[in-house]
């Protein structure tokens, strides 16, 4: 027998000896008060290190509390007509370690002032001995009033258990705030049901957010809670195996329940043990150590914190499906006729008060296709509210059906393709597929997804959850109104002659995460035999699966590789080899990215692919065979960039003398409309002095700013680390060195929130404080003392550096992967100067925990670096970032 489990017998709690200490004094009493609380917490932490049942641990530190509690009261000889009272979840006889203990006096309805004293004297006395209490003091009257007014009053009193003091006036409260005096049932489910809702919708109607709280979230113990409250007020259920009684669960239910439950117990307890205070999210701080007390290891494949948490998401996926059924059956029992008349819709199914149900209990045994057909009928009778309780029970008990024979039946892959080419509600079938179980039988290897998370600040959701978001955003571009947002997406989707081929594609790109090896190659295998296996043809079993294979790459290029350069475009368009390929592409990866963290595209990433998809085509169409040369675009660019000047009145020969001083390759990087803004900046300033700017016109998501210095080598260093000083975020730099050997740096920034820069004295005081540093006697390396967000301190990214030849252009490109964190790109920046690093264009992406930034980079005399150089650059760099 365990340690535990000898404390848990007749010892517990262990609170002799405060009895002895009543007439002792004071600070006596504090202390043996103090050392029962610390004696109990640290037993109980050791007997939940243990293993010892969690439903045990909860029951006994209520009861350790109890004792506590009533001792003290007692201790003060409180008056004889009062109740001690707890409530809430302490009512029900469950605490963890930093749970909420709420209790209340109960005073007779006509009471004078002698219970005052002593109240003041008992509730000092708690917080003496270091308990969190919330307390309250009422008298029956109080409590019918306080309750009418207010269901978060009357659900806790309906919790509420008398500790000691008068009972029969906690009987008299009991029986005045009960159903048929307060709160009828019905109000009172319609009321809990409308506070869930609005629960459900402040965690974003979602249970898979990356730090989720085990209380509050969906699925959460508070929908638990919710089955309870229900349960209690209507139909007088004390405990969940009276729900079996009483028809509303099954015995198998009862125990997924019970199950769900002890391990949201199980992480809330350990989170309470871990932090020593009351804390319900699981932070990431949290998750790796919770994982390791726990007992989870690391894998091959998974880690021990994604083990955990995808056995959390699979829980509370669970029980936010009985919380659904349950809520319904009540809504049933409660609100509607559970005789009301049936209207037949085939001879499997029929309707009945507004959800689809079963004509009869054995349908699914003696027709499995019926299990598909639910769906379909679903999507054909959008006036449904949904699937009956009962249904989704026959259904989960039904799976087992779904076998290799049902796989292999062609009228069962007729059905699966019918839905996934149905004109409406695909996303909302497929998603009660996954929550039913369906799909994860139907199609095995996304059975392994499910629940599955990647331990890091990029991927919000989990894969299957992130899976079905990017179907409903592919979906949205078909249906919903063309959204600018998403450049071209509608008018792409709505001219594809299959657009289920880009639904296909969306279910298959991450299915094969956390098998090892590359996902999307392992993906694209399973794409394409499954595609050859439901009837497409070769051609389209090809695109699927290449379409999977390469899901990454436009996303890559954009962010990562310089896409002003033709060369670069042409490879693009060499690599995706049609328009027909590309569309589907596109519209595949702005649905991906969009879906995997929603704060991640904003109107410059919009920009930045719709720039390569239009580059892309516009190759494509002239011919692989013809690409445009560099010595065109630059001649269309500055004619462009010449009307608009003559527009802004700039004399042209100014304008021509500005471009003399400029490399070719800054005719590619930049716009005709920014080659013109910068022109007439300096066509009318002196070439001796720093010139910093800010265009008050936001463009492509985010705020232009201008940087010109004669001193090019510390340029970048010093105004990277004010941006990053004053919270603006980098969402591009590109770089030219003049003729005359001065820098002429353009960034595009956004605020912290993602918002262009709009304020006029912010500008005013971003553009002030880069002159200042650019124009001190002696510049250095300015501090950056902003610290990192809590959640990106969390891991520990290992800074890695590539090198690479980019020969066309005769540069270097360097890849840097590092935790994100301020400074960054100025400490970067500052080993470039003392190596005399010339930048020519640096493409600055954020994902999640880690900046993944690209530096398009040459020597001092413009050319590619040697291998001596990157060696020595790379041990410079690892020294200087892996200090911080």
């Amino acid at each position: 027998m365990s340690h535990g489990a000898h404390v848990a017998g007749n010892s517990w709690p262990p609170v002799h000896g405060l009895a002895e200490v009543v007439a002792k004094p004071a600070a006596q009493r504090l202390a043996a008060y103090k050392d029962a609380i610390s004696r109990g917490d640290e037993l109980l932490a050791q007997r939940f290190a243990a293993g010892e049942d969690i439903e045990t641990l909860v029951r006994d530190r209520a009861k350790l509390i109890d004792e506590l509690l009533v001792h003290a009261w007692t201790g003060i000889d409180g008056p004889g007509d009062v109740a001690l009272v707890a409530v809430g979840g302490y009512g029900r006889g469950e605490l963890h370690p930093g749970s909420d203990i709420d209790i209340m006096l109960l005073l007779p309805d006509h009471t004078g002032d002698s219970w005052r004293e002593p109240a003041e004297k008992y509730f000092t006395f708690l917080w003496d001995i270091g308990l969190e209490i919330g307390h309250s003091v009422r008298t029956i009257s109080d409590c019918v009033r306080e309750s009418e007014a207010d269901i978060t009053v009357a659900t806790a009193l309906m919790e509420s258990r008398c500790l000691c003091g008068n009972g029969d006036h906690f009987a008299s409260m009991r029986a005045a705030v009960g159903p048929d005096r307060v709160w009828p049932s019905a109000e009172f489910f319609e009321a809990k049901l409308a506070e869930q809702v609005a629960r459900h919708k402040r965690y974003d109607e979602t249970p898979y957010k990356l730090e989720p709280n085990v209380k509050g979230s969906p699925g959460g113990l508070r929908d638990i809670q919710m089955i309870g409250w229900v349960a209690k007020r209507h139909f007088g259920v004390a405990t969940s195996r009276e729900l079996v009684e009483l028809g509303f669960l099954t015995a198998q239910e009862i125990r997924r329940l019970r199950a769900g439950r002890a391990f949201l117990w199980q992480l809330r307890f350990a989170l309470h043990v871990l932090t020593g205070r009351r804390e319900d999210r699981l932070l990431f701080d949290h998750q790796v150590r919770i994982a390791k007390m726990l007992g989870y290891s690391d894998s091959n494949h998974n880690l021990a914190v994604e083990q955990l948490m995808q056995r959390y998401y699979r829980t509370v996926m669970e029980l936010g499906l009985l919380n659904e059924m349950l809520l319904q059956l009540f809504q049933e029992a409660i609100l509607m006729r559970p005789d009301a008349p049936a209207t037949p819709i085939n001879e499997r199914f029929h309707e009945h008060n507004g959800y689809l149900a079963l004509s009869a209990d054995d349908v699914f045994e003696r027709n499995p296709a019926a299990l598909l057909e639910t769906f379909q009928l679903l999507q054909e009778n959008p006036h449904l509210r949904g699937v009956s309780a009962n249904t989704i029970r026959h259904i989960r008990d039904s799976l087992h059906l779904i076998d290799d024979d049902f796989r292999a039946a062609p009228a069962h892959k007729k059905m699966f393709m019918d839905i996934l080419r149905a004109d409406r509600f695909v996303t909302t079938a497929l998603r009660r597929m996954n929550a039913y179980g369906v799909l994860g039988r139907y199609l095995p290897e996304f059975g392994q997804i499910v629940g599955r998370m990647q331990y890091d600040l990029f991927h919000t959701y989990t894969v299957d959850a992130h899976t079905l978001f990017v179907l409903r955003n592919l979906r949205r571009f078909a249906v919903e109104p063309a959204n600018p947002a998403y450049p071209h997406c509608s008018e792409i989707i709505r001219g594809l002659a299959k657009p289920e081929l880009a639904y296909l594609a969306a279910l298959f790109h991450d299915i094969a995460k956390g098998r090892g090896g590359d996902h999307s190659m392992l993906g694209a295998a399973d794409a394409k035999r499954f595609c050859l296996d439901h009837g497409l043809s070769e051609y389209e079993a090809r695109l699927v699966a290449w379409l999977v294979s390469k899901h990454l790459i436009l996303s890559v290029t954009a962010q990562k590789k310089d896409i002003d350069d033709p060369q670069v475009i042409h490879e693009f368009a060499t690599e995706v080899g049609d328009e027909q390929h590309l569309e589907y592409l596109y519209v595949l990866t702005v649905a991906d990215l969009t879906g995997t963290n929603p704060k991640l595209w904003n109107s410059w990433k919009a920009s930045l692919f719709e720039e390569l998809f239009l580059l892309t085509r516009r190759a494509l169409r002239r011919g692989l065979g013809n690409p445009i040369d560099r010595d065109t675009l630059i001649n269309e660019t500055q004619s462009e960039a010449l009307q608009l000047l003559a527009e802004l009145e700039v004399d042209r020969e100014k304008s021509q003398a500005v471009w003399t001083h400029l490399p070719d390759g800054y005719f590619l990087r930049h716009s005709p409309q920014e080659i013109a803004w910068h022109t007439q900046l300096l066509a009318s300033h002196t070439a001796d002095q720093p010139l910093v700017a800010v265009d008050a016109t936001p463009t492509r998501g985010g705020t232009s700013l201008f940087v010109y210095s004669p001193d090019r080598m510390h340029t970048f260093a010093m105004t990277t680390a004010v941006l990053d000083e004053m919270g603006f975020n980098i969402i591009d730099a590109r770089i030219s060195r003049s003729r005359d050997s001065a820098s002429i740096e353009a960034f595009r920034v956004t605020e912290a929130s993602g918002e262009a820069l709009i304020d006029a004295d912010r500008a005013a005081a971003l553009t002030t404080a880069i002159s200042r540093e650019l124009n001190a006697d002696a510049p250095g390396q300015p501090g950056v003392t902003r610290r990192a967000p809590r959640q990106v301190r969390m891991f520990s990214t290992p800074t890695r550096i590539n090198f690479s030849d980019d020969q066309h252009n005769r540069r270097t490109m360097m890849e840097l992967t590092a935790g994100d964190r301020p400074g960054l790109l100025s400490q970067v920046g500052d080993v470039f100067r003392r190596y005399d690093i010339v930048i020519e264009t640096a493409k600055i992406t954020t994902v999640g925990e880690r900046a993944e930034d690209v530096f398009y980079i040459t020597d001092a005399t413009g050319n590619a670096l040697s291998g001596a150089q990157c060696e020595q650059l790379n041990s410079e760099l690892l020294e200087s970032l892996d200090q911080q």
